[in-house]
């Protein structure tokens, strides 16, 4: 058993575009767990990366704020209380453009390790 709390988080990942990423549950962070779960936090303004990865399927549940999310081309609102499901494959990026922070939890399975993520470049 292992009880996940983001604020225990020592070192969240924070990438070059400005998300906050705390790896919860995961490969990420030492868990032999076969599903990982990360709070990320995307400030105002900010996004992720267009990327894509080629095993991991991922569900992002929104809990406060507004997400913009594209996702093979087709543009999205998500709002909280709503998830979103990211088959592998599927090309995606999140973007805050609302007056506060995105907070949201990404479920992956298999486990998230950064080797499965792959950039996509306009």
């Amino acid at each position: 058993m292992k009880i996940a709390d983001p604020s225990l988080v020592m070192d969240p990942l924070v990438t070059p575009t400005g998300e906050i990423i705390a790896e919860m549950i995961g490969k990420a962070v030492g868990d032999d767990a076969n599903h990982s779960l990360a709070r990320i936090v995307i400030p105002t303004g900010r996004s992720s990366n267009l990327h894509y990865h080629k095993v991991t399927e991922e569900t992002y549940f929104i809990l406060k704020g507004e997400a913009e999310m594209q996702v093979n081309g087709k543009m999205i609102k998500l709002i909280p209380g709503q998830a979103c499901y990211l088959a592998p494959g599927d090309v995606h990026q999140i973007h805050n453009d609302g007056e506060a922070d995105l907070v949201f939890l990404a479920f992956c399975a298999p486990a998230w390790v950064p080797e499965d993520s792959f950039e996509v470049v306009g």
